[in-house]
């Protein structure tokens, strides 16, 4: 899990069948916590600065080319994904499907998929959901460097 470990910035770009398309700045970042896990963080912010959105969770890699993350919202969501890792040459690539637990007031939120491919001191991250009886749509793009 060593070549996740840091900080990862740079530009998105989002979109949705019932929201008009928009441009962010996205941070990640991945730390050893001295666990088989590692704790995840992630922030955006709009074009002026104002923050959009935050998440915070746990990745582990079991073994057998399983992955697990575990993300909470502050939007009202806790997402359990799971998936696969693996290595192709340099680029290490995670991909999840999720089951999401929506509070009560909370916009609906089905299912997401995620998939990171990091490659050297890059990483790009994409995210499509199921929400708000949309089926499962693409929804954010962000290409992030080592920061």
């Amino acid at each position: 899990m060593s070549p996740l470990l840091g900080t990862w910035r740079g530009d998105g770009a989002g979109s949705y069948p019932t929201i008009d398309d928009f441009v962010y700045t996205e941070e990640i970042t991945f730390t050893d916590v001295g666990k088989p896990f590692l704790h995840y963080v992630q922030k955006t912010w709009g074009p002026t600065g104002a923050p959009m959105h935050t998440e915070t969770g746990f990745l582990r890699i079991p073994g057998n080319g399983s992955a697990e993350f575990v993300i909470a919202q502050p939007t009202g969501q806790a997402e359990l994904c799971e998936g696969t890792v693996h290595a192709e040459g340099d680029t290490v690539v995670l991909e999840f499907t999720s089951t999401v637990l929506n509070s009560t007031t909370a916009k609906q939120v089905t299912s997401t998929q995620r998939r990171y491919e990091f490659t050297g001191d890059s990483v790009v991250s994409t995210f499509a959901m199921a929400a708000v009886g949309q089926p499962m749509t693409h929804h954010l793009r962000a290409d992030m460097r080592r920061a």
